[in-house]
């Protein structure tokens, strides 16, 4: 645990009681899952009320407005498509296959033991900083991060007798608040790329066709270490001071290794690289494609990979262990894991039917185009325009969770007004990624906000949406900041923001 910090009480206490009163509003609210109902009903009813009203896409002409829920056609779609929405909802199978894997490791023991090695190889000073790089690199395998790094995070703090959930948090902050940051380019820059060259398009077809995947990539890795060191201090300096030293029960303990553990282990660890070695294989091999390698067959099948690098290792830690002697004992354990995540499924049900809900009356998209119509007539340039921009942006992450849905409705409005203004498409993006990235932890819209709550009511079992907001706040703030301040002194200097890629047009 860190100590509250002397030299300045008196703004950690206004601090901390301003974050008292988010988590104490936040939680007057149902659980997740009546919240989640609640929030899809009032979807059906505001598409009611609001039926009809309509925007003019400024890119393609087509004018698209608001459908009735509450219309026949529209309780055919709520009935027809209850089963689908829930199985649809696109956290479900990913949670569900890769805690197979990463429960088998908790079961057979693996997870507690590769703590043990852990807290006596790695200085724990730089544990909190590690976890937060980690997840800011966890992009490369797209979503995959919100999975297997939280977790993780809330079991190497526990083991190390600081509070479960600030690890939780360190490495919920690095996942989504990063998530425009990364020293390689992954498949979000293709997908981005793609959506501001077309955009671009509109304006000059000759730029449009210069525009390259890299065309972050400097802002990029230079924001790596900014948000490692932001999130970082953040946890140290707020986070744990806050939630103060853990009651709960410690499921993980830090004595050494025993010989059985350490057998275990070895065998796990070469079990683990030779599966690693395996995977990399088929991704050059077998799983290539004909496209980028970002894009590959083996990319898009992440999910089942991950499972695969934890369950093999925990199944041979398990075996040699005598955790498992037998198909029984393996199905015990995963039936365990399963047991556990029974509430996130219930909750999955109640999320998957508002996040469909809203996609289906258009309300996201029309709020989008309206707040584009919002910035075009406040006639703002310079660095009012660039943080009204930012502003914007983070205020419609609140109401469409994918980077890529929303910066498909954004860019063919916002490309082509700031190419006029005289800023480049390439730094329209990344001032895009910049305000999608902030708010990402604290939407209540993100797809993998009830798995992080699942996770954390493992350790706290009344913690909800306003703890977990009061929580990660202070984090969107500081990154916020952090990047505000790094792109003034890019912009005063006139770094590129990419190769090849300026910040004026």
């Amino acid at each position: 645990m860190v100590k509250t910090e002397k030299k300045n009480p008196f703004f950690q206490k206004i601090l901390f009681r301003g974050l008292d009163g988010i988590e104490w509003l936040g939680n007057k609210l149902p659980s997740p899952l009546l919240l989640f109902a609640i929030l899809a009903f009032l979807i059906v009813l505001l598409s009611w009320i609001f039926s009809g009203v309509s925007v003019t896409n400024p890119s393609t002409g087509e004018e698209m407005e608001i459908q009735n829920l509450f219309s026949a056609a529209g309780l055919e779609y709520i009935f027809s498509n209850a089963v689908d929405n829930f199985i649809g909802f696109a956290p479900l199978g990913a949670v569900l296959v890769t805690m197979l894997g990463i429960g088998l490791a908790e079961q057979t023991g693996l997870v507690n033991a590769s703590l043990k090695a852990t807290v006596f190889a790695f200085p724990e000073k730089l544990l909190t900083a590690a976890l937060v790089f980690a997840g800011v690199m966890s992009s490369l395998a797209i979503n995959a991060g919100y999975v297997v790094l939280p977790p993780l995070g809330a079991v190497l703090f526990l083991g190390l007798g600081r509070h479960p959930i600030a690890g939780l948090a360190a490495a919920f902050a690095g996942v989504s608040g990063g998530f425009g940051a990364n020293l390689f380019l992954t498949s979000t820059d293709a997908i981005l790329q793609e959506l501001t060259a077309d955009a671009a398009s509109v304006i000059d077809p000759q730029y449009a066709g210069t525009i390259n995947v890299s065309m972050n990539w400097y802002f990029a890795a230079i924001s790596v270490v900014l948000i490692t060191i932001i999130g970082t201090w953040v946890t140290h300096k707020v986070v744990e001071p806050r939630l103060g030293k853990y009651q709960g029960e410690t499921e993980a303990n830090v004595d050494k290794l025993d010989k059985q553990e350490k057998k275990g282990l070895k065998y796990a660890g070469l079990s683990f690289v030779i599966t690693l070695a395996v995977m990399v294989y088929l991704s050059f091999g077998p799983l290539r494609g004909d496209g980028s390698y970002i894009e590959s067959p083996f990319f898009s099948s992440l999910v089942f990979v991950i499972f695969l690098i934890f369950f093999v290792p925990g199944l041979v830690y398990g075996i040699v262990s005598k955790e498992i002697k037998n198909d029984k004992d393996l199905t015990k354990l995963l039936g365990k894991t399963m047991a556990s995540m029974g509430g996130y499924i219930a909750l999955a049900f109640t999320a998957g039917q508002f996040i469909a809900y809203f996609g289906e009356t258009n309300m996201g998209t029309i709020l989008a185009f309206k707040g584009a119509e919002f910035l075009q007539d406040t006639g703002f340039d310079g660095f009012g325009l660039i943080l009204t921009f930012i502003l914007l942006t983070m205020l419609i992450n609140f109401f469409i969770g994918s980077s890529s849905a929303k910066w498909t409705i954004l860019a063919p409005v916002f490309v082509p007004i700031m190419m006029n203004l005289g800023y480049s498409p390439e730094f329209t993006t990344l001032l895009y990624r910049i305000a999608d990235s902030v708010t990402n932890m604290v939407t209540p819209l993100l797809l993998y906000l009830p798995v992080i709550i699942a996770f954390a009511q493992r350790y706290e079992k009344k913690i909800g949406i306003g703890t977990l907001i009061s929580i990660m706040l202070p984090y969107s703030i500081g990154f916020t900041i952090g990047w505000l301040i790094l792109l003034i002194i890019w912009m005063l200097v006139g770094i590129p923001v990419g190769p090849g890629a300026g910040i004026h047009y």
